[in-house]
């Protein structure tokens, strides 16, 4: 009701080649009389009752855009039809909104009251439930451009669409990874596409980096951990095919993710008189990714960069996508650029060295691609966490395939986060402010991502969007990875506060990736009453232990 059904169903059908039908108009055009002469004369008992045969017919039509009225899901047939039938995008507009949409509309009988506010209240706590029980897909309708919302709503429905394919494919997920020890994925960008390499002794191979390469000066940018371990492996292929190489090694740790780092790698790029020729080389974690991808969108308006990951989170998502840039301390990635590398070499024998923690960090990453996309994705996680954690090899290279698979799909529907590209931050709202609470480095960023998914999961129960066991399943898998279950202490306050500083926040309100079900994502704000909840959920858990 004033959600903007009308308009925003009208251009679906134009974009997807279908017809527009309303529900309302339907059987106004049947009965040749209007829906407030249906009410006035026979009830809303008879209007609901020609509604429901109208759904009836209507879900067995093929190629149809279809807008229902507001008390459509009233009807249990109906919700069901609607359910099983179609895919529901659910339009969720505040009674602000919709009072202000419908302030003239005298065609909306149920509001000609004397206070439609009130009334307002009543059905959305009435009908609330039941959207969200047969939606497919939750789209706030704060935004003012209706181009922008449809083409999100058409970017989740390719998703979902995707998703369902790969269900269709679940006989073949008994033990995939068997056949990925090696493998070569495209993110497809036009001019701008690169290849992701992933295997073991990828950086064995002279060839694999110097064809990525075209100029004749090259810059590494390390950390003093990796640089011990993998710097002379990779510099010497470049020396001996003609290149001149510019070492950079860094401090490590989150904590160094920020402007000093930047200005050390301008700074020696300069003094070595680095031209535009110059490649730009990533050899480390998702801190030397970004600062190195930043560093290289920025250098003389734009150099190239290669991004060669030897931790298992920039493996399977930092190092893909093309996201730089460096912290802040009001608020995490807040300063950088979208930069595309010229390619990815993911060495899957440099996570031999990676300790423990760093580990089930990037473990974090890949839960979160099965929990949002994927659902199939995340029953193998499940069945196979122990082969993960023990570092099993086909266990590793399937894990990081199938992320990167994920990523790069999204990627290339929704390169600059216009929409379908914000679900690969679910559990980050929750998880950048955990780091900027406590500290850039204090938690790493998949430790704070792992906490976060099982806040979100929890938020997104209490919504109604999954039931207990998706929450307990996806809080279970995070425990097993070796993540942290139990948010700080950070008190409310502060917690709201450092989550309003978020890329995905619109007109001051909070967005959430939320999952509906586990396996698919759900964009939204949330009532204040359950945020809290779910954050003094997790504080009362701590305070038990």
């Amino acid at each position: 009701m004033g959600s903007g059904k009308t308009t925003i169903g009208r251009l679906l059908a134009r974009r997807l080649g279908k017809r527009f039908v309303d529900s309302d108009h339907a059987i106004e055009a049947r009965t040749g009389a209007s829906i407030p002469w249906i009410f006035e004369i026979e009830g809303e008992g008879s209007f609901r009752r020609r509604e429901a045969e109208m759904i009836r017919e209507l879900t067995a039509q093929d190629g149809i855009v279809l807008a229902t009225g507001g008390g459509a899901i009233l009807d249990p047939a109906s919700r069901a039809l609607l359910a099983e039938r179609g895919t529901v995008v659910y339009l969720r507009a505040s009674i602000g909104s919709i009072l202000q949409r419908t302030a003239h509309d005298k065609n909306r009988p149920l509001l000609q009251t004397a206070d439609p506010r009130r009334k307002l209240e009543q059905l959305l706590a009435q009908r609330e439930p039941l959207y969200r029980e047969i939606a497919h897909l939750v789209i706030d309708t704060g935004r003012p451009n209706v181009q922008s919302m449809a083409q999100t709503i058409l970017e989740q429905l390719d998703a979902l669409e995707a998703g369902r394919a790969r269900r269709a494919k679940a006989a073949s997920m008994t033990h995939p990874e068997h056949n990925a020890t090696q493998l070569t994925l495209n993110v497809d960008l036009g001019d701008r596409s690169y290849p992701i390499s992933i295997g073991p002794g990828l950086l064995a191979d002279p060839a694999a980096l110097v064809r990525h390469v075209g100029g004749n000066k090259a810059a590494i940018v390390t950390n003093t951990t990796v640089a011990p371990l993998y710097l002379e492996g990779v510099a010497a292929p470049l020396r001996a095919a003609g290149k001149e190489v510019v070492e950079i090694v860094l401090p490590d740790g989150e904590e160094h993710k920020g402007w000093g780092s930047l200005m050390a790698i301008f700074d020696a790029l300069l003094a070595n008189k680095c031209d535009r020729k110059t490649t730009l080389v990533a050899l480390g974690g998702g801190v030397i990714g970004d600062l190195t991808g930043f560093a290289a969108a920025s250098y003389m308006r734009g150099v190239p960069f290669v991004q060669i990951p030897t931790t298992l989170l920039a493996q399977v998502d930092s190092s893909v996508g093309g996201k730089t840039g460096i912290n802040h301390p009001l608020g995490k990635n807040m300063i950088g650029a979208f930069y595309q590398p010229r390619a990815v070499l993911a060495d899957t024998a440099t996570l031999d060295t990676l300790p423990p923690r760093e580990l089930a960090a990037g473990l974090a990453e890949v839960i979160k691609h099965g929990a949002i996309l994927d659902g199939e994705f995340f029953d193998w996680i499940e069945a196979n966490i122990a082969r993960l954690v023990a570092r099993e090899p086909d266990a590793l290279a399937h894990a990081i395939a199938r992320s990167c698979e994920i990523k790069a799909d999204v990627v290339r529907k929704d390169e600059r986060e216009g929409g379908l590209r914000a679900v690969l931050n679910f559990g980050h709202t929750f998880g950048h402010a955990i780091e900027a609470g406590l500290g850039y480095g204090a938690w790493l960023h998949g430790e704070a991502v792992g906490c976060g998914m099982v806040m979100a999961a929890d938020l997104s129960r209490r919504l109604g969007l999954i039931d207990d066991a998706s929450c307990a399943r996806l809080r279970a898998l995070v425990a097993a990875a070796g993540l942290p279950v139990v948010a700080p202490d950070l008190g409310q306050a502060r917690w709201i506060e450092l989550m309003e500083v978020d890329k995905k926040n619109e007109g001051g309100a909070i967005k959430f990736i939320l999952l509906k079900p586990l396996g698919s994502p759900s964009i939204a704000s949330v009532p204040q009453d359950l945020l809290q909840a779910t954050l003094a959920a997790g504080i009362v858990q701590d305070e038990q232990r």
